[in-house]
C-alpha cells in the first residue's frame, strides 16, 4: 500500500507540474492539474518524511525538462567518426576520416588491380595465321642480288594492316625521338609503315645520367618500338642501315641471323633518315678507356664500374694511392650531358656513399669538368653559367675550363690549359672513369649517303631545305632530322625567281615598300632567317651603301649570302628533333588524305612546296640539372635554383614521357629513392 502512494505522488509529480500547497498542518496539498482551471483539486497525500522533499524535486525537475533529440548518424555527414567523438576531438576525427578514407581508397583501387591483372592472364589459341609467301620466301634482285623485304610475315594478321598493303611505303630509319615523334603524329593506315633501328626500344636520353647512379632505373627510361608502331599498324625490323641505292629506291640493311649478320633490301617510297649521332672524337688519342653516354647499355657500363671502384676502395688491401686513383672522375665535355653527369654523380658521392660506405672516402673523391670554352653550359645564359660554376664550387666539383684534351690513357687525362694571360701550360688528371661528351659527328650510313650526293659539303650531318628534304636527292622521296640533319639555306638559287616576284615595276631595283615585301616572303620560306630579318629597316639601309633608297640586283646577292651565313643552325637537341618529327608526320598527313585527288589526276607525287609549308622550330627552352638544382633558359632568359626548380624540371621531363607506363614507373623510381636512397647494388 505504501509502494502505491510513493508510486502514484510520482506519477502526479510527473503530470502536474504546477503545485500549490495547503497551509502548514492540514497535511495535504493541493494539487492543480495544468489545463484545469475549473476543476476542483486533487488531493495528494503528504509523503512520510523519511523520505526528503528533494528527491521528489529533483527527479520530477530533471523529468520535466525536454530529451534532447540525439542526431541522426549518416556516412555523409559524419563519415567513418562518430559525431561525439568528431565535436569533442575535431582535429583528430579529421586525421582519422583521411586516414580511414585513405585506406579505403587504397582497398578500392587494389581489388581494381587485382581484377585487371586477373583478366590478363588468358591462353590465345590462333590457328590458319594467313602469310604471304614472299615474306617466307623473299625473292632477290638489286644491284647486290640482295632478298628484297618487300613483305612483312604479319602482313594479312589483321585488317588494319591489309589495308596498308597498297599504301606507299613510308621507311623510318632509327628510334629515338624523331622516329617517335613521326609514329605519335602520323594518321592510322595512311602508309605501309616500317621501322628500322638497332634496338627494339625508344630511350629518354635526358635522363641517362641519372640512370648512371641509381636515382632512375633503366627500365623506366625505355618503351617499346612495338607498341608505338603499333599505333599506325606498322612493321618493325630489328637491323640497321648500311647503303642506299637511290635510282631504285631500295634500302640495303643489316639484319641479325641465327648464322651471323646478313644484308637485305627494303623498298621505300618515302624514306626518313633519324639515325641521330655519335661522339666527336676530336682526333683525341686513346678514347677507348672512355665512356660514352648516349644508350641504355652505355649508362649501365658506368654504373657498374662506379659501384666496382667504390667497392675497391673500400678494402683494407687497396693502398691510399690505389684509392686516390680509384675516386677521380673526370668529365670531358662541359654541355648538358657533362654537367648533369657530374651533378649527379656528386649528389650520389655526398648523399648515400657516405652513409654506407667508409667515411675515409671521402677525402679521395676528385670531380673534374673539362671545358674548351670560357665557361660550361655555354650554349645557355651567362646567368645560369655563372650560377652552375659556383654551385659546384660549393659542391667541390671542379670545373677546368678553357682546356683541350691531348691524351686519355688508362690511368690519366692529359690536357693543355690555356691560361687568363695568355699562356699555355700542360696538366694530367688522374682518372679512373672517364665520360667523353664533346660534340656529334655522323653515323656511318649517313656519311655514306653523303658521299653518294652532290653538293654536300657539311662535315657533321646531311643537309637538308626547309622541308627537311636531303639536298640532291629526288625531291619527296628521302628526308632526314635529328642531329642526322641540318638545315642548310641555299638562299642564291631562289634569288632571280624571288627577284622578278617582288621587283614589280620592272625597273631593275627594289625600294623599301618592295623590299618589307620580299622579306616576309623570305620569313616565310626561310624560318631560319626570321632573327636576322627582325629589323627590315636596318637590313635595307645596311646593304644600300649608296644612300640612293633602293637595292640593286648584286646588293641583293650580297644580302642573301650574307643572311645563309648568319642564320643559327639548329642545336642538336631532342626538342629539335621533336619537332622535326611532329612536322613530318603533319606534312605525310596531309599528302595522304589528298592521294585519291591525286590519283584521279594521275599525279604520282606532289611537291611538298605545293601543299604545305617550310619547317620553323619554336625554342620552347632548356633544361639542366646542377645537382639538388636546376637552370632553365626559356627565350634567352635564365633562371636558376633549388628544390623548387628541380622539382620542376622533372614535372617538365615526366610531361615529355611517351607512355603512361614510363609515366608511373618513373614516379616510383624518385618516390623510392626519397623513401630509401639510391640503388647502390652491382649487377
Amino acid at each position: 500500500m505504501f509502494a502505491r502512494s510513493i508510486l502514484g505522488a510520482r506519477r502526479l509529480a510527473l503530470a502536474a507540474p504546477p503545485r500549490l500547497s495547503a497551509p502548514p498542518g492540514l497535511g495535504l496539498t493541493l494539487t492543480l492539474a495544468r489545463g484545469f482551471t475549473t476543476s476542483p483539486p486533487r488531493l495528494t497525500p503528504r509523503i512520510p518524511s523519511r523520505f526528503p522533499p528533494s528527491f521528489f524535486r529533483s527527479h520530477a525537475f530533471a523529468q520535466s525538462r525536454p530529451t534532447p533529440r540525439r542526431a541522426k548518424w549518416t556516412y555523409a555527414r559524419y563519415g567513418l567518426v562518430s559525431p561525439t567523438f568528431a565535436h569533442k576531438h575535431p582535429w583528430l576525427a579529421s586525421v582519422l576520416r583521411l586516414f580511414l578514407a585513405v585506406m579505403v581508397g587504397s582497398s578500392v583501387l587494389l581489388l581494381i588491380v587485382l581484377i585487371h591483372d586477373a583478366s590478363t592472364y588468358s591462353q590465345k589459341h590462333i590457328d590458319r595465321v594467313p602469310v604471304n609467301p614472299l615474306a617466307l620466301s623473299p625473292r632477290r634482285g638489286g644491284p647486290k642480288n640482295l632478298p628484297i623485304i618487300e613483305v612483312n610475315i604479319d602482313d594479312k594478321e589483321s585488317d588494319e594492316k591489309a589495308r596498308c598493303e597498297g599504301k606507299p611505303r613510308l621507311i623510318i630509319l632509327g628510334g629515338g625521338w624523331g622516329a617517335v615523334s613521326i609514329l605519335k603524329t602520323l594518321p592510322p593506315t595512311a602508309y605501309n609503315v616500317t621501322l628500322i633501328a638497332p634496338d627494339n626500344y625508344f630511350c629518354f636520353t635526358p635522363l641517362l645520367p641519372s640512370a648512371c647512379v641509381g636515382t632512375v632505373e633503366p627500365r623506366s627510361l625505355v618503351e617499346p618500338l612495338r607498341r608505338l608502331v603499333a599505333r599506325v599498324h606498322g612493321h618493325f625490323l630489328q637491323g640497321a642501315a648500311v647503303d642506299i641505292c637511290m635510282s631504285e629506291r631500295l634500302l640495303e640493311v643489316e639484319v641479325p641471323t641465327e648464322d651471323g649478320p646478313m644484308r637485305a633490301y627494303v623498298p621505300y617510297d618515302k624514306l626518313v633518315i633519324a639515325v641521330g649521332s655519335r661522339s666527336n672524337d676530336h682526333g683525341v688519342k686513346g678514347l677507348e678507356h672512355c665512356f660514352q653516354l648516349k644508350t641504355i647499355p652505355d649508362a649501365q657500363a658506368i654504373r657498374r664500374q662506379i659501384m666496382m671502384n667504390l667497392e675497391t676502395a673500400s678494402l683494407p688491401t687497396t693502398t691510399p694511392e690505389q684509392r686516390k686513383h680509384l675516386l677521380s672522375f673526370v668529365v670531358c665535355g662541359g654541355g648538358p650531358t657533362g654537367v648533369e653527369f657530374a651533378a649527379e654523380l656528386s649528389d650520389m658521392l655526398n648523399e648515400d656513399v657516405l652513409a654506407y660506405y667508409p667515411k675515409i672516402l671521402k677525402g679521395d673523391m676528385t670531380v673534374t669538368i673539362i671545358q674548351s670554352r670560357d665557361h660550361i653550359l655555354n650554349t645557355y645564359s651567362e646567368k645560369i653559367s655563372d650560377y652552375a660554376e659556383k654551385h659546384f664550387q660549393r659542391e667541390e666539383i671542379d670545373v677546368v675550363t678553357n682546356a683541350r684534351v691531348n691524351e686519355v690513357t688508362p690511368k690519366s687525362v692529359r690536357i693543355t690549359i690555356k691560361e687568363k694571360d695568355g699562356s699555355i701550360r700542360e696538366a694530367e688528371l688522374p682518372a679512373s672513369i672517364v665520360l667523353w661528351s664533346t660534340g656529334i659527328a655522323m653515323q656511318p650510313f649517313t656519311r655514306q649517303m653523303v658521299e653518294l650526293l652532290p653538293n654536300q659539303f657539311h662535315s657533321k650531318a646531311v643537309q637538308v631545305d626547309a622541308y627537311l628534304r636531303v639536298e640532291g636527292a629526288p625531291k619527296g622521296s628521302i628526308y632526314a632530322i635529328g642531329d642526322a640533319a641540318t638545315i642548310h639555306l641555299n638562299m642564291l638559287s631562289d634569288l632571280l625567281l624571288i627577284w622578278e616576284q617582288f621587283d614589280e615595276n620592272r625597273d631593275d631595283k627594289l625600294t623599301y615598300d618592295e623590299w618589307a615585301l620580299m622579306a616576309e616572303h623570305i620569313k616565310k620560306k626561310y624560318p631560319l632567317t626570321s632573327d636576322y630579318l627582325a629589323q627590315i629597316r636596318d637590313v635595307f639601309r645596311e646593304f644600300d651603301t649608296d644612300g640612293r633608297g633602293h637595292l640593286s640586283l648584286n646588293q641583293v646577292a650580297d644580302m642573301f649570302i650574307k643572311m645563309s651565313s648568319k642564320a643559327t643552325a639548329l642545336p642538336a637537341t631532342a626538342q629539335v628533333a621533336s619537332q622535326q618529327g611532329e612536322y613530318l608526320g603533319h606534312m605525310f598527313g596531309r599528302l595522304a588524305r589528298q592521294r585519291k585527288t591525286l590519283q584521279a589526276n594521275d599525279i604520282d607525287n606532289l611537291d611538298d612546296e605545293a601543299y604545305y609549308h617550310p619547317f620553323k622550330y619554336r625554342n620552347l627552352g632548356t633544361l639542366a640539372y646542377i645537382g639538388n638544382s636546376a637552370a632553365f633558359d626559356i627565350g634567352g632568359y635564365g633562371s636558376a635554383g633549388g628544390l623548387l626548380a628541380m622539382y620542376a624540371w622533372r614535372s617538365v621531363y615526366w610531361s615529355m614521357q611517351v607512355s603512361m607506363r614510363t609515366r608511373f614507373m618513373l614516379m616510383l623510381d624518385w618516390v623510392k629513392r626519397g623513401l630509401f636512397g639510391r640503388d647502390l647494388s652491382k649487377f
